[in-house]
């Protein structure tokens, strides 16, 4: 068990450093992201309007923040015709701003694929695969099912650019494949498991 959770450990490291070249270095993190046309006269009308920090969805059904889940399925009638106008969006608002990359965030970030490389890590130490290669191939599969998982709905749902959804796929799945290099290298079944393995 310990050995599994190093190689989580040092897995979720060599993601992260792959992350943060990935961001840092390439601009695959800019990919899809647009600077605001006339920032400041939106950024005024936003400060004017909007004062609670959340997740804001563009149109909405009108009804106010109280509104109940049978509410806003009734209002959706009167919500198609607005969302087929546009515009439409998602907006995630922070009134007070905050610090650019907190440390918060990076050990956020740091722990999150860690925790993701120690998951992948049990998962390859269960299937007790016999080969450096069935096992990286096992990890990086975990990447792939990864980066679908959120970002294509985000593209399916929500309208983020197909270019911004391919570039984090791309971002997360390589996060594996790094981090998978670590695992498969450090977490080997036993002999009797190998041999079995091998004998199948």
């Amino acid at each position: 068990m310990g050995k599994r959770i190093l190689a989580g450990i040092l897995g979720g490291l060599a993601f992260f450093v792959w992350s943060t070249f990935a961001h840092l270095a390439t601009g695959l993190g800019e990919t899809g992201v647009s600077e605001l046309p006339n920032e400041q006269a939106v950024v005024s009308a936003m400060k004017a309007n909007i004062t609670q920090p959340g997740m804001y969805i563009i149109p909405g059904w009108g009804l106010g923040p109280n509104a109940t889940h049978s509410q806003k399925m009734a209002a959706m009638k009167d919500l198609a015709p607005k969302i087929q106008a546009g515009p439409t969006g998602v907006l995630i608002y922070h009134p007070s701003g905050s610090d650019p990359l907190m440390p918060k965030q990076m050990i956020t970030e740091l722990i999150t694929n860690m925790v993701q490389m120690t998951i992948v890590a049990f998962l390859v130490g269960i299937a007790s695969l016999a080969t450096f290669g069935a096992r990286w191939r096992f990890a990086t599969a975990a990447g792939v099912l990864a980066a679908i998982s959120t970002n294509i709905s985000y593209w399916n749902w929500y309208g983020f650019p197909g270019n911004y959804t391919l570039a984090y796929c791309s971002i997360i799945a390589m996060g594996f494949v790094c981090g998978g290099l670590v695992v498969a290298a450090m977490v080997k079944p036993s002999a009797t498991a190998k041999s079995m393995a091998m004998a199948g």
